[in-house]
């Protein structure tokens, strides 16, 4: 699963110029707005607020190498990461509420937003990673049309809840070089109590095929960088591990026994968590919470741990 090419996807797509009609075609999602699962249908290219509190334009909480990712994608120069504000779930316990539920940022016009990626690129991270952006992806294309037009390289990692909409992941086909989804919930009461949307499952199972679907396995360059692929993580959190345990098989059977995942055991109680609403997750993951999680995930076969 290794490979020695390091061109991002979107190159060929900019240079037949289909770069160019993938951004018009991604405005026009905004109008009514379909970019996500809501389909809350305002009219944001008017710069009318939708669900996610976002209107016209991207707004950009803060972008720097960051050091804290996955070690194929930190490598050791950092990955460039673009958080964006606002979000389309409204995660109980959220540790980046004020950025996700504020929609605290700088808001940017397109050509700013291009700035921003070939900034990153002269810092010399290994790919710039785009943080939240289910809600922004017209605004996300149309900055990379310009930063690439003026030299931009590098390659393109998604990172997201996985509550993505179908027709902007067809959008981002031969974009996007590394998915990076966190499939959060498995079933819909539960996501509808702690994501505040009870149609979540649903739509990160069919994202999660679709991202397979068109990057497939991680593949690993020789510098042990990741180059392209699926990048799964999930966090496990207190008492659910029947939750973690449905995701794992999903993952083993319909995904790829071969595929890349982060289980992540760093959930701390944060945002509304801490009243009485949620006493549930009113404390941090247990040790042996954690073991019987990597230990059901090897007994499913899988095997590629991120680190």
């Amino acid at each position: 699963m290794r490979v020695s090419s390091s061109h991002p996807a979107y190159l060929e797509l900019l240079a037949t110029g289909e770069l160019a009609r993938r951004v018009e075609r991604a405005l026009d999602e905004l109008s009514p707005c379909r970019v996500c699962p809501r389909g809350c249908a305002v009219d944001r290219r008017a710069d009318r607020i939708g669900v996610c509190r976002i209107g016209r334009r991207a707004r950009v909480a803060s972008a720097f190498p960051h050091f804290g990712e996955e070690e194929v994608l930190r490598g050791r120069r950092g990955s460039g990461t673009v958080f964006f504000a606002g979000c389309n779930l409204r995660c109980v316990f959220c540790q980046n509420w004020e950025i996700s539920q504020k929609a605290a940022g700088e808001e940017l016009s397109a050509a700013e937003l291009a700035n921003v990626f070939l900034w990153l690129e002269r810092q010399g991270v290994h790919n710039f990673n785009w943080v939240t952006p289910e809600h922004v992806v017209p605004q996300a294309l149309e900055a990379l049309l310009i930063a690439a037009e003026k030299g931009l390289r590098l390659p393109v990692v998604y990172n997201t809840s996985a509550y993505d909409a179908a027709v902007s992941l067809e959008l981002l086909d031969g974009v996007v070089d590394l998915y990076l989804p966190d499939f959060k919930l498995w079933t819909p009461e539960l996501a509808r109590r702690y994501l505040g949307a009870a149609d979540y499952p649903e739509a990160a199972r069919a994202a999660l095929r679709t991202m397979q679907r068109q990057v497939a396995d991680l593949q690993v360059g020789p510098d042990g960088l990741a180059r392209r692929g699926l990048l799964v993580r999930h966090l496990v959190m207190p008492g659910l591990l029947e939750e973690t345990k449905a995701i794992l098989k999903f993952l083993a059977e319909e995904i790829s026994r071969d595929v890349y995942l982060n289980l992540m055991d760093q959930y701390h109680p944060a945002y509304r968590v801490g009243g009485e609403r949620y006493p549930e997750l009113n404390r941090r993951l247990t040790s042996s919470e954690y073991r019987e999680a990597i230990a059901y995930a090897r007994r499913l076969g899988l095997w590629r741990f991120a680190r």
